[in-house]
């Protein structure tokens, strides 16, 4: 009886084999879906981060200002410092300087423009209200130089330059332009009641 039955259901069983069978070799192994899921995520996190306009900002929330990096300039650290830094094109001799300045007594906006320009050559620009100037020179070295200058509400100066060669001028001059147009300035932190850093209302904090 026992016979019977068994040989009964050996169809059965072979069909379902049949159906559940795959050739172990077409299977790849744990390590290899370990390997192939962790090169997807370092994938997917590295072009997140090439994507992402937040990983080229630099934001200084204790001088109030912020301005947008081109893409893969890397900071020089040696010359950046609590007011401001730099980033520099690597070998393609150009770079892009922000930093704070303090009030200095009755000082002017085009007085100290006129300060920053000192010993350049050919320079141009205008001032758009009172609280804001943009233009360009020549270092007198065989650079160019984009100049955009803010004045904080309280008094304070954030200057941002941009520097490259006059012979790369097709390649740079509206990556400064742009560079330029995203500086914001912004109550530093020290200006606000409770220490966090609120955007300023002034006219010229926008782009031009």
């Amino acid at each position: 009886m026992k016979s019977a039955t068994l040989a009964a259901a050996m169809p059965l069983l072979l069909l379902v084999a049949c159906g559940r069978a795959e050739p172990v070799e077409d299977l790849p192994s744990q390590d290899e879906l370990a390997a192939a899921a962790n090169a997807a995520a370092a994938r997917a996190m590295a072009e997140a981060k090439a994507d992402t306009p937040e990983s080229r900002n630099y934001v200084n929330v204790e001088r109030g200002f912020s301005i947008t990096f081109p893409e893969g300039w890397q900071k020089d650290a040696a010359s950046s410092n609590a007011d401001g830094v730099v980033y520099q094109d690597p070998g393609a001799g150009a770079d892009v300087r922000i930093f704070w300045q303090k009030k200095e007594g009755d000082q002017t906006l085009q007085q100290i423009v006129e300060t920053v320009s000192e010993g350049s050559e050919g320079v141009s620009g205008d001032y758009i209200g009172d609280n804001e100037y943009r233009g360009t020179a020549n270092d007198g070295e065989g650079n160019n130089v984009a100049l955009r200058l803010m004045k904080q509400p309280d008094g304070a100066i954030v200057t941002a330059s941009f520097v490259y060669p006059e012979m790369l001028s097709e390649q740079y001059q509206a990556m400064a332009e742009k560079t330029l147009d995203s500086l914001r300035i912004f109550a530093s932190k020290a200006q606000t009641p409770d220490g966090a850093a609120v955007p300023a209302a002034a006219g010229n904090a926008g782009t031009r």
